[in-house]
């Protein structure tokens, strides 16, 4: 498959970002790395090989991008009135700076007119984040594929509560998002996929908390529960990617 290499400053974050894109022409896709990785790791893990059949035939190019989490979610010794801070630069960093690239590589390269949607993916904390550009930014992000996420920024500050913590908690504003509000039809009429297993180390609490949030506000997006053998680890996520890349990628 095709791969290109961009190390860039970002102007926003005042430092320089890596990323990487796989194949030539298709529909976007935004891979957020877990907790603490790299853009590399999307590669180096082997899931672009479970993605290979979707990239090969130009059916998606994808996105490999660098996370701050060493600075925000992980360094549970800084402030976290900093640490949040400091994640919603990444979040406009990504919104402001990384999208329009996206769109820009994703109509040249498909001789497309109009700015596609972004569709995100990640696993694990990967999938945290995935989940909250989707919810937050139905306008630009098309989609989201989610796998063992944990669905509260409770997991990553402890308790504290501002709010910017609020605006990166998807149980919180999710729960309190009004039943008439626009996005709710945008949501409806996209594709998402979030998933968890129930086996090792995976912590599905949030997932059943996400869903039954979901179905009172009825959106349609498909929450999977995975059995007792789906563990939290890179070979049950290249199934469960095999398994709806076909559904997400297909014709609503």
């Amino acid at each position: 498959m095709e791969k290109q290499y961009f190390r860039e400053y970002s102007p926003i974050l005042e430092r320089e970002m890596e990323w990487k894109v796989y194949g030539r022409r298709g529909r976007p896709v935004l891979f957020i790395p877990c907790q603490d990785g790299r853009f590399f790791d999307f590669e180096d893990f082997g899931m672009a090989s479970a993605w290979s059949p979707w990239i090969s035939s130009g059916q998606v190019m994808v996105f490999a991008i660098d996370t701050l989490d060493k600075e925000t979610w992980s360094n549970k010794g800084g402030d976290p009135y900093w640490r949040i801070r400091r994640h919603e630069q990444w979040v406009q960093y990504i919104t402001d700076e990384m999208v329009p690239k996206i769109r820009e590589m994703a109509c040249r390269r498909n001789g497309w007119k109009e700015p596609p949607g972004v569709l995100t993916f990640g696993c694990s904390l990967g999938a945290t984040h995935a989940v909250n550009l989707y919810f937050r930014r139905p306008d630009l992000f098309n989609g989201t594929l989610a796998l063992s996420g944990i669905y509260t920024a409770d997991y990553g500050f402890d308790g504290y509560m501002d709010d910017l913590v609020y605006l990166n908690s998807p149980i919180h504003y999710m729960e309190n998002l009004p039943e008439d509000h626009p996005y709710i039809p945008i949501f409806n009429s996209q594709r998402a996929a979030i998933c968890v297993g129930q086996g090792p180390w995976e912590q599905p609490a949030t997932t059943y908390a996400l869903a039954d949030i979901l179905r009172r506000k009825d959106i349609h997006t498909w929450v999977d529960i995975w059995g007792r053998d789906s563990a939290h680890d890179w070979p049950w996520w290249f199934q469960q990617a095999s398994y709806f890349l076909p559904w997400l990628l297909g014709k609503k």
